[in-house]
């Protein structure tokens, strides 16, 4: 990385935390590293939903601009 944080994006959250679980349906993850991607997973799976949330909001208040 160039020193830059990268914004998380749905998609980037949704692709890591399909890594993660291959990496645990693979065993590649030592019980060290167990903890911290369980933490990141949950922590990606709020963002997820938080975004979703948000989302949903959006596109209610667009619809009922055509209702009006």
């Amino acid at each position: 990385m160039n020193g830059q944080k990268e914004e998380l994006t749905y998609t980037g959250a949704v692709n890591e935390l399909e890594q993660i679980i291959g990496q645990m349906e693979d065993a590649s993850i030592s019980m060290d590293e167990l903890s911290a991607k369980v933490k990141r997973a949950a922590e990606l799976l709020q963002f997820c939903r938080n975004r979703l949330t948000a989302t949903e909001l959006e596109v209610n208040n667009a619809l009922k601009g055509f209702e009006e």
